[in-house]
């Protein structure tokens, strides 16, 4: 059976940079082993398969999978599907509801005309991001990185482990150099970090550039040697930041550069409201660009 597919290139305007995406348009009748083969053939970091929504009401139900297994959620996935939902029916701007595993996300999405193949999409994270109660040792985050203790932490940022759907492990490292110099020791993080979660968020103050922020993302455990964009991540980054800045009611805008060292120059733009010291709603959202199209005969 002929089934379409696009592949994107997610926070990023320009093809060849951000996080690839592929989304298959047309899955009715995949089971779950087709779909983890197709993404295997894909060989991206994670693959959306657009099935019909479970409410009327509702654009479409997503299923992403990494080469690994299935997420419960992940924020390029979901940026990418919705500027690709939109261009396939020529929506110019509006919003969508979109069913994962973990939830119905509330899209808003623009694109920039009937020919284009560019758009941008922000969506409402579905789960709020909360820490979870461990200690996270330092020296064990500097030897799974292959950096020095010193290079962990800068003011009152220290390692915690925090989601939104998705846990990550997120380290501050000392600054961009240290950012740059991180290299994940795989033995050392499963020995001795395994049990925090499948993947390693570095971050660091944006001293040279223009974002708040500049990271790094290093997964073993879901098959993703670097990723160059996590909106999942970003999504999680609220209670992280809540943790270590003193954060006044009010609206905030951050932005998040990634991939830079992979040469994916990625821009994730995160928003999220504090209500009496506490988070009450966060958004992720970034440009996408569809570069490739073609058809699965499987």
């Amino acid at each position: 059976m002929p089934r379409r597919y696009v592949i994107l290139d997610v926070f990023t305007e320009r093809p060849l940079g951000g996080n690839p995406l592929a989304v298959v348009l047309d899955s009715q009748g995949l089971d779950d082993a087709a779909m983890q083969h197709i993404t295997r053939e894909f060989n991206l970091s994670e693959t959306v398969f657009v099935l019909p929504p479970r409410d009327p009401n509702h654009r479409a139900r997503l299923r992403i999978f990494t080469c690994a297994h299935e997420l419960p959620f992940a924020g390029h996935p979901t940026v990418g599907a919705a500027v690709a939902l939109a261009l396939e029916t020529r929506l110019s701007s509006g919003t969508m509801l979109l069913e994962e595993t973990v939830g119905t996300l509330r899209c808003e999405v623009a694109t920039q005309g009937q020919a284009s193949r560019k758009g941008n999409a922000t969506f409402i994270v579905p789960r709020q991001s909360v820490l979870e109660e461990v200690e996270v040792s330092r020296q064990q985050c500097a030897d799974a990185l292959s950096l020095s203790l010193a290079d962990i932490g800068f003011d009152a940022h220290r390692p915690v482990v925090a989601s939104a759907g998705v846990p990550f492990l997120f380290v501050p490292v000392a600054n961009l150099t240290a950012l740059a110099r991180a290299r994940m020791d795989e033995v050392a993080f499963i020995r001795s970090l395994g049990a925090f979660g499948e993947a390693m968020y570095l971050y660091t103050i944006d001293d040279e550039g223009d974002a708040d922020f500049r990271s790094r993302m290093f997964s073993p455990g879901l098959g993703i040697v670097e990723d160059p964009a996590t909106g999942a991540a970003a999504a999680a980054f609220p209670a992280v930041l809540m943790d270590a800045e003193a954060r006044v009611d009010a609206k905030h805008r951050v932005r998040i550069d990634q991939g830079f060292e992979m040469g994916r120059p990625s821009r994730i733009n995160l928003g999220f409201t504090v209500k009496g010291g506490v988070v009450t709603e966060a958004t992720i959202g970034g440009a996408a660009v569809v570069i490739a199209e073609g058809v699965l005969h499987v």
